[in-house]
Parts: structure tokens; C-alpha cells; sequence
């Protein structure tokens, strides 16, 4: 196949979206599920657009930032 010179998108595994984010693999899933990280499935896998995740980051933080689990979102302790 000819290169017509354009630009191809990169894709991240969860775990790499996960370490990037510093949250767990679980917390991405929940966010591919929910519609709030687009995704495209490839077999039993996911993979993230490189710049959906920056799109993501940049959200969370004109939000205030984004929450990685019950715990935190309720407030308690455990």
C-alpha cells in the first residue's frame, strides 16, 4: 500500500491509558463502557485513540479533574 503522506492514528492498549492516567485498568474500562473514553474493540481488546486520551485529560481538567472510584466520588475512607 502507498503512503499518500496521511497521518495514521495511534492506538493505546487500556493498560497503557491506565498507566498514563495513573488510575486502574478497571477505572478505563468503566470509562469505555459508559461512552466517556471512545474506543474501537479489535477481537476481545480495546484500544484507545491516542488523542481521545488527550482529548479526555484535557476535559478532566477544565472539570475539575475525573474520579477513579466509588470511594472517592462518596467521600469515605476505606
Amino acid at each position: 500500500m502507498a503512503d499518500n503522506g496521511a497521518s495514521r492514528t495511534t492506538f493505546l492498549t487500556v493498560a497503557e491509558v491506565a498507566d498514563m492516567l495513573r488510575v486502574s485498568r478497571m477505572t478505563v474500562y468503566r470509562w469505555v463502557h459508559a461512552g466517556d473514553m471512545p474506543a474501537v474493540r479489535f477481537g476481545r481488546s480495546f484500544r484507545v485513540p491516542a488523542a481521545a486520551v488527550e482529548t479526555f485529560m484535557e476535559q478532566a481538567e477544565l472539570q475539575g479533574g475525573f474520579v477513579e472510584d466509588d470511594d472517592q466520588r462518596s467521600g469515605t475512607v476505606g
